[in-house]
C-alpha cells in the first residue's frame, strides 16, 4: 500500500465542548469559557486566521456563530466559519474547505488590496473557479482555486458559440499541464474537489488535468519511453531554450521540424535576443537515439525517437479528454476541438487524430484565452445548501422555500456589485436512496426533476434504478447578469481559401515521413478567425 498524507494547513487545533444533534437539538451546551482560552492562547501566539467547524452546523450553525463573535472579539482579523464557506453535509469535505478559505485569503487580500492601490479607484473583478466574475472585495480564498483555468474554459465556450459550435471539448496545453473540458450550452460544475490532497466542497468548473505539457520532460528508463510528470518549467525550461535544460516536448516538435527557429520569438539567450537553439535539440536526441539504440538494439533515427515521445504525450492527453467524454456517455466524435494555451496549437491536430475529432478551431488569441475569457465572462453568484429530504410534497416545498432564500442572497450580492437585474438558474442535487453520488438537474416539477434525472444517470452509468427512492441532497441557485467589459465579434463566413502565397516551405515529419510543408501568415490568412481545419492528414503550422 501507498498511502500519502496531504500537507496540513492548520497550525493547531482547538477543541471546544458543546454539540448540536443532526435535529437541531442541544446534545451539550457550548464552552465559552474553553473558547475563549483557546484561542485566545492561539491569537497570543501570533496566529491570525481561524477556521470554525462544528458537526451539523451545517443546518444549524448557532454554535458556530458564538464562536465567531469570541475569535473577532479577541482580534483575528481572519475568521472562516464553515455554515458560510460551506453549507453542506459531510464534515471532513465541509472542515477542509473552511481551512482552506482562512490559509488563502489573507494572503488573497493582500494581493487584491494592492492590485486595487496601483488601480487608483477603477473597479476591479475577479475571477472565481466557478467560471464567474465577482468584485474585488468579495472575492473569497476559497473561489481562487481554480479561478485561471476556468478563465479558459469561459473563453472557449464562448468563441466557440460565436463560431457556431454548441458542443466542444477545451484543450488548454500550457507547459506543465493540460486542462480539458466538456461542454455542451451549460458549464459543468463539480461540487466536490480534491485539490493536492484537500478536500474542497465549493461550486468549480469542472476541469481534468494531465501532466503533459510543452516543457513535460522526455526520458529513458533503460526499457521504455517516458513523458513527464515531471517539468522543466520556465527554468531551465526545454533543451532549446539555451539555458542547458533536458528533452521535452517542446524539443520533439523542434526535432520533427513543427516548431521553425525562425517564425519563433527571438527570446532566448544570455540577452533574450537569440532563436530557439535548433543544434542543442537535434545533438541531444542524437545522444538518446544512441543510448536506446545501445540498451536495446533498437535502431530508430533521432526524429523516429522524437515522434515516439510526441505520440506518448498525445495519447495522454487523448486519454484525459475520453474520462470527461467518452466514459460519461459523450460521442465525441461530434464535438469541436477547442484548443488554446501555448502549446495547444503544436498537438491539436493529432490529439483530434486520436480521437476521431474531424473539427479543431483555434482563436486568434489562443496563447492567452484564459485571459481572454476573463474579459468575456459574466458576473456570477452561487449559492448551495444541503437538503437530504426525500423527493415528495414535503421535500420539493422544503428545497423551493431553500432556494428562494439562496436567490434573495445572491441578489443582493449582485445588487451590491451595481447589477439589479440577472437571469436565475435554479437546481437540484438529486440520488437514489442509499446511494452517494447526486447528479443536478433543473429544479421543477416532481415527474420533471425525475425525468431528467432519469436522462443524466442513464448517459452517465448505463442503467436506472425504477424502484428506488430519490431524495433531494442539496439544491443551489446561479444568478449572472452583468457581462464582461470584452464583446466577442461574430466569426465571419468561412476561411479564406485563395490568395495565399506560403511564407516559407520547410521539411517537417508527420506520421514517419519527412514532408515539404508550407508555412503561412495566419493574420493574412484570416484577420479574424481562423474557422475550422478538415482533419484530412492536413497539418497547420503557423
Amino acid at each position: 500500500r501507498h498511502i500519502v498524507l496531504p500537507e496540513l494547513l492548520y497550525e493547531r487545533v482547538v477543541e471546544v465542548p458543546g454539540r448540536l444533534a443532526a435535529d437541531g437539538a442541544e446534545v451539550a451546551p457550548l464552552d465559552r469559557d474553553a473558547a475563549r482560552r483557546g484561542l485566545q492562547a492561539a491569537y497570543d501566539d501570533g496566529i491570525r486566521a481561524c477556521a470554525i467547524v462544528f458537526m451539523h452546523a451545517y443546518a444549524y450553525p448557532q454554535h458556530e456563530r458564538a464562536v465567531a463573535q469570541i475569535a473577532e472579539d479577541i482580534g483575528f482579523p481572519q475568521v472562516s466559519v464553515s455554515h458560510a464557506t460551506s453549507p453542506l453535509i459531510k464534515l471532513v469535505g465541509r472542515g477542509d474547505t473552511t481551512v482552506v478559505d482562512a490559509y488563502l485569503s489573507p494572503i488573497l487580500r493582500r494581493y487584491v488590496d494592492q492590485v486595487a492601490g496601483e488601480l487608483q479607484g477603477a473597479r476591479l473583478m475577479f475571477m472565481q473557479s466557478n467560471g464567474g466574475l465577482t468584485d474585488a472585495r468579495l472575492f473569497q480564498g476559497k473561489d481562487s482555486i481554480l479561478s485561471g483555468p476556468a478563465g479558459g474554459v469561459v473563453g472557449a465556450a464562448r468563441v466557440a458559440e460565436m463560431a457556431g459550435f454548441d458542443r466542444i471539448i477545451g484543450f488548454d496545453m500550457g507547459g506543465t499541464s493540460t486542462d480539458v473540458t466538456h461542454y455542451a450550452g451549460t458549464f459543468e460544475r463539480t461540487f466536490e474537489t480534491l485539490v493536492a490532497g484537500v478536500r474542497m466542497r465549493a461550486p468549480m468548473m469542472q476541469i481534468h488535468t494531465v501532466a503533459a505539457g510543452g516543457g513535460s520532460i522526455c526520458s529513458f528508463d533503460g526499457a521504455k519511453y517516458r513523458v513527464g510528470p515531471d517539468s522543466a518549467g520556465a527554468t531551465p525550461g526545454p533543451a532549446c531554450y539555451r539555458r542547458g535544460g533536458p528533452l521535452t516536448v517542446t524539443d520533439c516538435n523542434v526535432m520533427l521540424g513543427k516548431l521553425q527557429a525562425d517564425f519563433f520569438p527571438h527570446v532566448f539567450g544570455p540577452a533574450a535576443d537569440q532563436p530557439l537553439d535548433v543544434d542543442a535539440t537535434h545533438r541531444r536526441f542524437a545522444e538518446l537515439a544512441a543510448a536506446i539504440r545501445a540498451a536495446t538494439g533498437d535502431a530508430r533515427d533521432p526524429a523516429a525517437v522524437a515522434e515516439g515521445f510526441l505520440r506518448i504525450a498525445v495519447e495522454n492527453m487523448a486519454n484525459a479528454i475520453k474520462q470527461i467524454s467518452v466514459q460519461r456517455g459523450y460521442d465525441v466524435t461530434r464535438y469541436a476541438l477547442v484548443s488554446f494555451g501555448g502549446a495547444g496549437g503544436q498537438h491539436a491536430c493529432l490529439v483530434a487524430d486520436a480521437l476521431g475529432m474531424k473539427t479543431v478551431l483555434i482563436h486568434p488569441y489562443a496563447g492567452v484565452l484564459s485571459a481572454y475569457g476573463m474579459g468575456l465572462a459574466e458576473v456570477r453568484a452561487l449559492r448551495e445548501k444541503s437538503v437530504e429530504k426525500p423527493l415528495g410534497a414535503k421535500g420539493l416545498a422544503i428545497a423551493d422555500a431553500t432556494l428562494a432564500a439562496l436567490a434573495e442572497d445572491a441578489a443582493a450580492e449582485l445588487a451590491e456589485q451595481g447589477i439589479d437585474r440577472a437571469d436565475s438558474f435554479r437546481r437540484v442535487h438529486l440520488k437514489y436512496q442509499g446511494t452517494d453520488t447526486a447528479l443536478v438537474v433543473p429544479f421543477g416539477s416532481p415527474a420533471e426533476i425525475v425525468a431528467a434525472f432519469d436522462d443524466a444517470h442513464r448517459q452517465q452509468f448505463g442503467f436506472i434504478m425504477d424502484d428506488r427512492p430519490h431524495v433531494i441532497d442539496a439544491v443551489s441557485v446561479e444568478l449572472v447578469g452583468g457581462a464582461g467589459a470584452m464583446a466577442e465579434q461574430a466569426a465571419a463566413a468561412g476561411p479564406r481559401t485563395g490568395g495565399l502565397e506560403p511564407l516559407a516551405r520547410v521539411r517537417a515529419v508527420m506520421a514517419g515521413e519527412a514532408r515539404d510543408t508550407a508555412v503561412y501568415d495566419r493574420d493574412a490568412a484570416e484577420r479574424h478567425w481562423v474557422r475550422l481545419f478538415e482533419l484530412f492528414g492536413r497539418t497547420l503550422n503557423s
